[in-house]
């Protein structure tokens, strides 16, 4: 017995020189010599990562708060019922101005000019100016931009009241480069369009544009307005009327295309990144397409999803958050597939983009691996006079 502990302890020397020797096979520097090579070290205690998390169970109590797609909204923007938004005229906008008269003789119709139809006459097409001003003669300056065409129309009728005969005014926009929506991105058709006094919603604008140039299922549409923006993905647009709401004038819509993938990892059939491929994608659907748990390996018991989780959705199932920092927190979630009734909760829990699966190995796994190496331990001492003279060779041969 003793001479097997004298032989263990010496391979196990053997073992360290050789571990270091440049000789042996290794595809790249290990850790020691990565560690030791370092000219400035960043390292924390035992090595830990020091990210706080949140463990969560994924129960019946807790479906209602995940069990949804990941989707954002537009309806902070407001614009989804009621009518179209008003388009006042701005400044670049080009507008004709027309001005009737009751009858001729007037000032702007003379006595000669006989009969007319309407009495009128059109002034010269005219550019709102930097000062938001248009030029009416008998009337001077008279503000437009900001303002909308019936208020502005009144105002020059006002001011004409005691010159001319009973005077009517009639402001046609001839192009209106103040009330416009760009269009960005993965479309067919990037583009500035003018906006219809009838009205535009979203997906009115994304058919102008010649439709998406990459699949639903992929692309996000992003609309910015005064400062703020918010990005919904573009099959939940379709699928959900009050999202399709008005565009306002100087809007931006940015559509991009972005694979909506997780990565599976562990004890799962496949592993690797995987894409969603539908819009609506649950932690069954995903464990199935990363090929099931591997029944010679994975603890059905210990399936975990990681995610960021906003703060608001964690204090409403009643989780304190007090103690993680700003911004979204980190949550593991974790089911419990030995639970028959898991099944269903898998089925209904949604993936959102970028997430995390990972499968632990059974306890068995790693007490398996242990009695593997235990076992090689024995066959080696049980052929001691052979591993002495390999020993002895290898040595002689470094």
């Amino acid at each position: 017995m003793l001479g097997h502990f004298r032989l263990i302890r010496g391979l196990a020397l053997v073992v360290s020189v050789l571990s270091g020797c440049a000789a042996t096979p290794r595809s790249g520097p290990d850790d020691r010599a990565v560690e030791a090579n370092a000219y400035v070290k960043v390292t924390a205690a035992d090595r830990k990562v020091g990210i706080d998390y949140a463990l969560v169970d994924i129960t019946a109590r807790v479906l209602p708060f995940f069990g949804g797609a990941d989707a954002a909204s537009f309806g902070s923007f407001g614009g989804g019922r009621g009518g179209p938004p008003a388009l006042p005229l701005g400044v670049g906008d080009v507008v004709a101005v027309s001005i009737f008269e009751s009858q001729t003789g007037g000032l702007f119709i003379p006595v000669d000019a006989g009969s007319r139809p309407g009495n009128f006459v059109t002034l010269p097409e005219q550019t709102i100016d930097r000062a938001g001003t248009i030029n009416v003669p008998y009337a001077g300056r008279v503000r437009a931009a900001g303002r909308g065409v019936d208020a502005v129309q009144r105002e020059i009728e006002d001011l004409l009241a005691n010159r001319a005969i009973e005077p009517q005014v009639v402001i046609t926009t001839i192009r209106s480069r103040s009330s416009q929506v760009s269009v960005l991105g993965d479309v067919r058709a990037p583009a500035k369009f003018e906006l219809s006094p009838a009205g535009d919603r979203v997906l009115d604008i994304l058919s102008q544009a010649g439709g998406l140039g990459a699949p639903g299922i992929e692309t996000y549409v992003t609309l910015q307005r005064r400062g703020r923006s918010a990005t919904v993905l573009y099959d939940h647009l379709v699928a959900t009327p009050a999202e399709n709401i008005f565009v306002a004038p100087g809007d931006t819509i940015f559509v991009t295309r972005e694979r909506r993938t997780y990565l599976a990892f562990g004890a799962t059939g496949l592993s690797g990144r995987f894409d969603f491929e539908e819009a609506n994608l649950t932690l069954g659907e995903a464990l199935g397409k990363a090929g099931g748990l591997l029944d010679g390996r994975a603890d059905p018991a210990r399936v975990m999803l990681y995610r960021r989780v906003p703060r608001d959705t964690l204090s409403a199932l009643g989780v304190d958050t007090a103690r993680f920092g700003p911004g979204d927190v980190p949550v593991i979630f974790r089911a419990n597939l030995r639970d028959p009734a898991a099944f269903f909760a898998v089925q209904t829990f949604a993936m959102h983009d970028k997430d995390i699966l990972f499968v632990s190995n059974a306890d068995a796994v790693e007490l398996l691996k242990i009695l593997t190496i235990a076992n090689s331990v024995s066959a080696t001492a049980a052929g001691v006079s052979g591993d002495v003279v390999d020993t002895r060779d290898a040595l002689r041969a470094l």
